[in-house]
């Protein structure tokens, strides 16, 4: 039989017809079923407008067909307002330009889609640092403007300057019923004043809204605007005669339930000549609350707090390296101060800290002036929330009691409170937020995949909330209300406010199509909870994803049964969309190529997350052909291990997934010629100068796409079998012995500050880059080590990356035996890839103590030598270096051994001028050969390695320890030779020093 054909929606079939971007698609959907709140709820198709006319007619096909409509930015909101079970309109793809900058008038004209951090750049790029954008969320480098409008958001420095309202000088918008309206200070007009029917709707509405503010007058007064971070429920005062009647800041806050943002004027602010961080530690959050009345005195910029719940993760997750600098204490003060010039602030950070000295609380507090300090300092504040989500104790946290606020003065006592309340549950949190503001972002460690940790769930939110209306707050203050608190505001606010809140609403929004679910008529608060309705089922995996804690937290915490490792591993993305940023790290490079969420670790995450749920045809589960699609473009960098807040770790979840999806399948044929990539390199080997020969003519390129691989790269040439030890035999005699590794202690380590240490020469450099070998060789043996050679194991790698996990794990089960010696001496891998492998997927794919054993050992070649100033304090080998070097850091590097470890290799060697290519190459091993993403692949070099390599001076040298690097950079820029660190440290032939031994 012949299956139906399935019936499309009419408003999709309307958007098809309209020439509008659409994709109804259960992977697409599922994508965006999720923000960064508790909830998930899958929307009907997503819409990617181009222009303001794409948003016109989107509008009218789904008021057309009684369809909702959500609007969604950077998609990171925590409180469940940017999803939704209609069509999500997504500003940031398309509609994200900056129009106009103007510092003469001191605004800005965008589009809703502009993320806030790309303003800020440009803006005061544009006004050469004498303006800025100032509201700065800590998601300012992914949350977009328009989000910042639907929810106020605020920032880090709203002790200055404020919620986004406060910088809001018109904003231009679609109504539900199509109309084009531009709301100001003093009211509201049609955008074009041609266009007659919205010339009519906005004197209609108009003159709705002034009778709604001469209605209710004195409950506005009362009840609206009474703290700095009032933003839960609509900003009606601002309809008020004494204020203007401004519409646009009563627009402000509304969430998307009154009209579709697509333009904005927004207000500059002067930028600070001097600027300077005061760090305080204290012993709890309570009494870093109670000193910020006195810090408020000094007009600082910003008042941040965190707790050390989240430096301890952070710590966890990153290295000990990655919070340096912090006072003693167990909670943390942020207090930017700034002003005209450097000594002012300077003395006025010394007045400060006497006067906290005075109040008796202050543990230890810091002065920083520098401003890389600062940025790691921030740091830790700034990725408060997904830090928070997994904590180094292994237990899990969420938000829904995130975002309540007080007034300053009364924070001390709200928080002591609130502490004393989720004992009374039983609960923990982790605090961090706006102390300045009154403003605090809780995680706390809710049980939302139970129904009686749902219960506890419900029943404490509303406590809460009556606490935070005891103390004269407010359930939200910055955030929003979403889904997460839109229920609870009939304990904050009298009903005649709350009627006054509907009516506002039907007057924008009569049949209620917009965001629905939001501050009026909302569901209660734990409907669509996204933990709820998993089914309990085993996954089996090859790689142990049981993290560290979980049962003891379990049992701890008395819940019956934990999910399945899978499950848990997956769920791990809370959507915070760090992997959207442009900056500030490395992931996720195909995102930052093609600015597509499916291309993004959140949007892989969540289509992972479904198929877990069991979800449509994502329910297909590993044989999923849409979590296929999602995984297709991750080139398994291995950065979002470290760069993701909640460490999600993408590329091993796509080895797993691949590994299930081609069980008794045939695979690419990629899979078959990159991924036994050391299989051939034996054969090739031994016929070297023939296969380079071949590879030479015509024959080289369809050889190429035999295996899958995309004939614009070259490929590498093969080295002849046995060249790498014949490279090693003239870094130093004797010739390296063949068998099995000598027992630790067999040679002496002469030279003063030697190490015993077994170099391991993986099958990328024997097989395409000997010459390394020998380098690598000379650069220990000149710094005193004593030098043994290991070449006769294989970590796996390219059967990892390419979810071949059988065949991996043999093999490094193989090489944990090889190995464990019995020694603790350092293990240096000269390629990056490699040394990750083992240092990382050895333990996690081989779970013994051997395996354990052996990643402890394992560091990379750079990171060994970076260790030679911060450790042994020795000098490398004497070798004239270049003055200037771009570096191009391999990502496995940068996630498993410090994203600084290049760097401070190339500051030990003594190279003065060093630059950062800081992204990912696009080669990422085999993903840049393969055919069908040669093009993804050459995007992404685009976005950081092509252009540093444009602007380097001829002189300057390029480090590329990773061979998949160095081969991008002979692809990009054909002049251009990627050197390994141990290259350029090479003393040359003639270098003397202890001699290596061992085997071949």
């Amino acid at each position: 039989m012949t299956a139906a054909p399935v019936t499309e929606h009419p408003a999709i079939s309307r958007l098809h017809g309209s020439g509008v971007e659409v994709d109804a698609s259960e992977r697409r959907t599922s994508e965006y079923a999720y923000d960064a709140s508790n909830y998930r709820v899958r929307p009907l198709a997503v819409v990617f407008p181009r222009t303001v006319e794409d948003v016109v007619a989107t509008v009218r096909a789904c008021a057309d067909t009684r369809t909702p409509i959500v609007s969604r930015g950077g998609g990171t909101s925590m409180a469940g307002n940017a999803v939704g079970s209609g069509v999500v309109v997504d500003f940031s793809r398309h509609m994200n330009r900056i129009l106009e900058i103007d510092p003469g008038a001191g605004t800005v004209a965008v589009e809703p889609g502009v993320v806030l951090a790309t303003l800020t750049r440009e803006v005061e790029a544009a006004t050469d640092q004498q303006f800025t954008f100032a509201p700065d969320p800590s998601s300012k480098n992914r949350a977009t403007v328009g989000g910042a409008i639907g929810n106020d958001a605020c920032g880090n420095h709203s002790v200055r300057y404020g919620r986004t309202s406060d910088h809001t000088v018109e904003i231009d918008v679609v109504t539900a019923d199509g109309a084009r309206l531009t709301a100001t200070a003093t009211g509201l007009r049609a955008t074009d004043p041609d266009d007659r029917a919205s010339v009519l709707r906005a004197d209609e509405l108009s003159r709705e809204l002034r009778a709604l503010a001469r209605e209710h007058l004195a409950a506005f007064r009362l009840e609206l605007g009474r703290i700095p971070r009032q933003v839960s429920g609509y900003h009606l005062q601002n309809l008020l005669p004494e204020k203007g009647f401004h519409v646009a800041r009563a627009l402000v806050g509304s969430e998307g339930t009154c009209a579709l943002i697509v333009g904005a004027r927004m207000r500059l602010v002067p930028k600070p000549a001097s600027a300077l961080l005061v760090c305080l530690g204290y012993d709890t959050v309570v009494d870093a609350a109670r000193d910020v009345t006195t810090i408020l005195e000094f007009s600082p910029a910003a008042v941040e707090g965190t707790d050390k719940a989240i430096v301890e993760t952070m710590r966890w997750r990153r290295g000990p390296d990655s919070v340096t600098g912090l006072p003693e204490g167990n909670a943390w003060l942020f207090v930017d101060l700034d002003g005209d010039t450097r000594e002012a602030v300077a003395g006025q950070a010394d007045e400060l800290l006497a006067r906290l000295g005075g109040n008796g609380r202050l543990v230890e507090g810091i002065a920083v002036a520098d401003p890389e300090g600062r940025a790691n300092l921030w740091r830790v504040r700034e990725d408060g929330a997904g830090l928070s989500s997994r904590l180094a104790t292994g237990g899990e946290s969420w938000p829904g009691w995130e975002d309540s606020a007080v007034a300053p003065e009364n924070l001390a006592d709200y928080l002591a409170e609130l502490r004393a309340l989720m004992g009374e549950y039983d609960l923990d949190g982790v605090m961090y937020g706006h102390f300045g503001a009154g403003c605090m972002h809780i995680r706390i460690t809710f049980d939302l995949r139970t129904e009686r940790g749902r219960e506890v769930y419900r029943e404490f939110t509303r406590d809460a909330a009556r606490l935070v209306v005891r103390h004269g707050g407010s359930l939200s203050g910055e955030h929003g209300d979403g889904r997460a608190r839109s229920a609870l505001l009939p304990l904050m606010y009298s009903p005649e406010v709350l009627e006054a809140f509907a009516a506002f609403r039907r007057a924008w929004d009569p049949e209620g199509l917009l965001n629905p679910g939001s501050i009026v008529d909302p569901a209660p608060i734990d409907a669509h909870l996204a933990l709820e309705g998993v089914p309990d089922r085993q996954w089996r995996t090859s790689f142990d994803l049981q993290p560290a804690g979980i049962a003891e937290t379990a049992r701890e915490s008395g819940r019956d049964a934990q999910p399945d490792p899978w499950v848990h591993a997956v769920q791990g993305c809370i959507g915070v969309g760090r992997c959207r940023a442009d900056g500030g790290g490395v992931m996720c490079p195909s995102f930052r190529a093609t600015r597509d969420e499916k291309d993004s670790t959140r949007g892989r995450a969540r289509v992972l997350q479904d198929m877990v749920r069991g979800a449509a045809t994502v329910a297909e589960g590993w044989r999923s052909q849409d979590a296929r699609e999602a995984l297709d473009l991750c080139l398994s960098c291995k950065a979002c291990a470290t760069d993701c807040p909640a460490g999600v770790d993408m590329a091993t979840y796509k080895s797993e997934f691949f590994d299930h999806y081609y069980a008794r399948r045939i695979r690419p044929r990629s899979h078959y010629s990159l991924g036994w990539l050391p299989r051939w390199l034996g054969i090739a080997g031994r016929i070297a100068p023939l296969v380079n020969a071949v590879l030479a003519t015509p024959l080289g390129g369809f050889a190429a796409r035999l295996g899958g691989l995309t004939p614009h790269r070259a490929l590498p040439r093969f080295a002849r079998a046995g060249q790498w030890r014949r490279e090693v035999d003239d870094a130093a005699r004797p010739v390296p012995r063949t068998g099995v590794l000598a027992p630790a202690g067999a040679h002496d380590a002469d030279a003063p500050g030697g190490l015993d240490v077994v170099l391991f020469v993986d099958t990328f450099t024997r097989g395409f880059r000997p010459e390394v070998a020998g380098a690598a060789a000379r650069v220990l043996a000149g710094a005193g080590d004593a030098l043994e050679c290991s070449a006769d194991v294989c970590c796996g790698l390219t059967w990892i990356s390419t979810g071949q996990l059988r065949t991996a794990k043999k093999l490094l089960t193989r090489a944990a035996a090889a190995l464990d010696d019995g020694s603790e001496r350092p293990i240096v891998v000269v390629e990056p890839s490699c040394a990750a492998a083992l240092r990382k997927d050895l333990p996690e794919l081989v779970p013994t103590e051997q395996a354990r054993r052996v990643a402890r050992r394992v560091t990379s070649f750079a990171a060994y030598v970076a260790s030679w100033a911060g450790e042994r304090h020795v000098a490398p080998p004497a070798a004239p270096v270049p003055r200037r070097a771009v570096v191009q850091t391999h990502c496995h590097e940068y996630s498993v051994f410090g994203p600084a470890t290049q760097r401070r290799a190339l500051a030990v060697a003594g190279v003065a001028e060093v630059s950062e290519a800081n992204g990912c190459c696009g080669v990422a091993g085999n993903f840049g050969f393969e055919a069908e993403h040669y093009d993804v692949s050459m995007l992404v070099a685009e976005t950081s390695l092509a252009p540093a390599l444009r602007a380097a001076a001829p002189d300057t040298a390029v480090l590329t320890d990773g061979f998949s690097c160095a081969m991008q950079v002979g692809h990009v820029d054909p002049g251009a030779r990627g050197l390994h660190i141990a290259q350029i440290l090479d003393p040359g032939p003639a270098a003397t020093g202890p001699q290596p031994s061992g085997t071949a």
